[in-house]
């Protein structure tokens, strides 16, 4: 049986995408190893049908925790029996490279994002600098890699002259009965991050005459946090932190209106594909959607998303109220969730990460 590890720098608890991949390519039969972090706070690991391996790290953050788990992670693959080792992102790719290398085992890559685009690195010169020296030099050794979208693959295919394939992050399709009943509040899920326009979805919420959970954690939840004491609304304003997916799923399901906002000040955002807009989506949850041209080309298809051409605060608002106030057209993109579900979920697009695996990496 052919082993395969793949290496994070995330909790495996709440890692979605790895969640899906490690447990499609386990049911194909392959011997799947997921490698992250363990954080003081993580929560015990539960039960699945590949192998997990959490790696503990005395700093938590920045340069030193970086530093530290790049080292511990490097001497675990050294001494791991597999076939294949799958870095996510630039963060690990570096002990993925030189652990194959010695090792003589394949490599592959899968790219999230444009790691050097997303906010927190771009607008930060030398940070953006150390990233892009390992990504010119790593990303061109790894010749067999996936990422998200197309516009995203293609980025690598100029740059470096990779051919990487495309699996996109698409949520498994949900049984939801007719009973399925949708409260009032409106819903954020995902990384409490830069870049993600917390700086005006939380003024623009004083406009808005509903609940905001917000479903996650990330390097701006102080600000953000900051930003609703500001405008005082923490009654409006809820913060949920990390919720695992099997608990996740019924908020998502309840959910009114959900929110895939995204700043436009790097290649990384302008291009993504987030897992959070599928979720919605096979939550029967319409959506208000940053117009960027991925989201756009499926919003063509079937339109679940109320798309937005900023991230001002009047702009989120008002489109936020009009999803609130417009039954028809909440019913128009509800409905047509309940369709897009039906052609857009990881039973189908998981067939494109097993062919991969079985005729290109081990083929």
């Amino acid at each position: 049986m052919q082993h395969i590890v793949f290496t994070v720098t995330t909790d495996l608890s709440y890692d979605q995408r790895m969640i899906r991949i490690c447990s499609s390519l386990a049911n194909a039969g392959y011997d799947v190893t997921l490698v992250g972090r363990k954080r003081r706070k993580s929560i015990s690991i539960l039960p699945t049908n590949y192998r997990q391996k959490r790696l503990f790290c005395f700093f938590e953050k920045g340069k030193l925790f970086y530093a530290e788990y790049n080292l511990r992670l490097f001497f675990y693959l050294l001494f791991v029996k597999c076939q294949a080792i799958c870095a996510i992102d630039l963060d690990t790719i570096v002990p993925v490279y030189y652990s194959t290398l010695l090792k003589g085992k394949k490599r592959i890559y899968d790219a999230h994002e444009l790691f050097c685009e997303m906010k927190e690195i771009v607008t930060r010169p030398k940070i953006y600098k150390f990233w892009k020296k390992i990504e010119r030099h790593y990303v061109p050794k790894f010749q067999l890699g996936y990422t998200v979208n197309e516009p995203i693959a293609l980025e690598f295919k100029k740059m470096y002259g990779c051919d990487y394939e495309v699996v996109r992050n698409i949520a498994e399709k949900k049984n939801i009965g007719a009973s399925n009943k949708k409260e009032k509040y409106i819903l954020y899920q995902g990384a409490i991050n830069e870049g993600r326009c917390f700086e005006t979805l939380i003024p623009a919420m004083l406009q808005v005459n509903a609940t905001l959970l917000l479903c996650g954690d990330g390097n701006f939840m102080a600000e953000t946090k900051a930003l609703v004491a500001k405008y005082n609304l923490q009654e409006k304003v809820l913060f949920k932190n990390m919720v695992a997916p099997a608990a996740l799923s019924p908020i998502t399901e309840a959910a009114y209106i959900g929110l895939t906002l995204v700043e436009n000040n790097g290649l990384s955002n302008y291009y993504s594909l987030a897992n959070r807009f599928f979720d919605y989506m096979q939550g029967y949850t319409p959506q208000v959607c940053v117009n960027f041209p991925v989201y756009r080309q499926l919003n063509e298809v079937h339109k679940v998303a109320v798309l937005i051409e900023n991230t001002n605060e009047q702009t989120i608002a008002n489109a936020i109220n009009e999803l609130l106030t417009d039954k028809k057209l909440w019913n128009e993109l509800h409905e047509n969730c309940k369709l897009a579900s039906l052609e857009w979920n990881w039973e189908k697009e998981e067939k494109t990460l097993v062919n991969y695996y079985k005729n290109i990496v081990f083929g």
